[in-house]
């Protein structure tokens, strides 16, 4: 592992927790997820169920863990793992031992996979409850059938009489709450962005790839113990920063065009999700630096609407207000067109078209709903910004907030954002 590991207790109390909200006379399963097969003979690189690393602290792939709340309300968990196969080990080295996932999990049975359908088939009776654990996000469709998708159609094969009920919305108000030990990991993945960052200032110019701006990102990332990307990162020079979700960073670098980076380091399995946007050669022209500053300002003046008890399609709502006056500010048009627009017409949408906010930790986009109120512990990001296609221009700032009772504490607040700030740390590349 790259990372300092978190103390088995984190998982043992996340265990608890979640067996708390289970009702007796259960049992509950997550799984690890799928290695995603690649091409030939070969897999892209694993990245473990968010859920499963939640509850156990294993990153390693065809795992199990299986939980049990008697109707005494008496509790019992067990872990399933590979069994190691040495011809294998040779090939993809060394795999967890019994007592290196007791060790990693603080779970005391730990027993090979194949042990899995026998213990299951022991614990459940004709009444009992099965929970089990599938993907809840609104946004994710996949005609592939993952793994937890998978056990619990073999489930309903199995044990057709038993009923069934789901884990995720228990989970998800587990995982929303962030411990101590979690913002510790959250906050060195933002630490680590800044490095990147810092580097990518010293060394941008007129003439780079974006691909090259990408690969220093990388660099920096791995260099500091991060894993990699938290997620595809974004490089957009140009009118490329008008495509939201653009990635295929391979566009020369122009003098006088601004670059929209959007990128974040994964630690630990934790993301970071940060978004600056810079000139490319150094300096920012006056129409550049009125839009950059707009944009600045509704972060500023937004970020303290992020309180306890307001939620993020709220936050969205006012943020839109915000705009337009920025929007008109700016020239993009009059009090006389808001009047005028229409629901087909929306003139904020226009320059402004996606949401503001998401909650983050194990995963970029972690789970949460946007009508859900925020409470301490929460973590999300904010993300304002402004695209002009005709001007070849998009802006877009971001960072990472813990929400707390008097506000929000900015985990990025060292990741430089002001203008004069930016075109001093670049003057070295000039």
């Amino acid at each position: 592992m790259k990372y300092n590991k978190l103390n088995s207790f984190f998982y043992i109390r996340n265990r608890e927790r979640l067996v708390k909200r289970l009702r007796a006379g259960s049992v509950a399963i997550i799984n690890s997820n799928d290695q995603m097969p690649r091409n030939g003979d070969q897999f892209f690189k694993y990245r473990q169920n968010s859920d499963l690393f939640y509850f156990t602290g294993i990153e390693q792939e065809e795992t199990i863990l299986l939980l049990s709340k008697q109707p005494d309300n008496t509790t019992d968990e067990f872990l399933f793992i590979l069994k190691p196969n040495a011809e294998k080990e040779i090939w993809e080295g060394k795999k967890l031992t019994i007592d290196e996932a007791t060790n990693l999990s603080g779970i005391r049975q730990v027993m090979y996979q194949d042990n899995f359908k026998q213990k299951l088939s022991g614990l459940i009776k004709p009444d009992t409850i099965i929970y089990y654990n599938s993907n809840e996000n609104k946004r994710f469709k996949t005609e592939v059938p993952y793994r937890d998708l998978r056990i619990y159609q073999w489930l309903e094969k199995e044990y057709p009489g038993n009923p069934k009920e789901k884990l995720a919305p228990d989970i998800e108000k587990l995982r929303i709450i962030k411990s101590t030990e979690e913002i510790e990991m959250m906050s060195r993945a933002c630490q680590i962005t800044k490095e990147g960052f810092l580097t990518v200032l010293n060394k941008v110019k007129p003439g780079m790839y974006e691909y090259e701006v990408e690969a220093i990102l990388t660099g920096e990332f791995l260099r500091n113990g991060a894993s990699g990307h938290a997620y595809e990162p974004i490089v957009a020079t140009g009118k490329n920063a008008c495509v939201l979700h653009y990635t295929t960073n391979d566009c020369i670098l122009q003098d006088s065009d601004l670059l929209l980076i959007d990128f974040g380091a994964e630690y630990g399995n934790y993301a970071a999700d940060c978004t600056r946007t810079i000139p490319v050669n150094g300096r920012f022209t006056p129409r550049q630096k009125q839009l950059y500053n707009a944009t600045l300002d509704i972060m500023k003046e937004s970020t303290r609407l992020l309180v306890p008890g307001t939620t993020l399609n709220k936050v969205q709502e006012q943020v839109c207000r915000l705009w337009e006056k920025k929007h008109i500010e700016c020239g993009l048009y009059t009090n006389d067109d808001l009047l005028k627009q229409t629901s087909e017409n929306n003139l904020v949408s226009t320059y402004f078209m996606h949401g503001v906010s998401h909650f983050i930790g194990l995963d970029v986009h972690d789970i949460g709903s946007k009508d859900q109120p925020l409470e301490p512990g929460m973590t999300v990001t904010f993300e304002p910004g402004i695209y002009i296609r005709s001007e070849n221009i998009g802006i877009r700032l971001e960072t990472n907030l813990l929400i707390q009772e008097n506000g929000a504490i900015d985990l990025m607040k060292d990741i430089p954002v002001e203008c004069n700030e930016i075109e001093q740390l670049m003057k070295k590349t000039l």
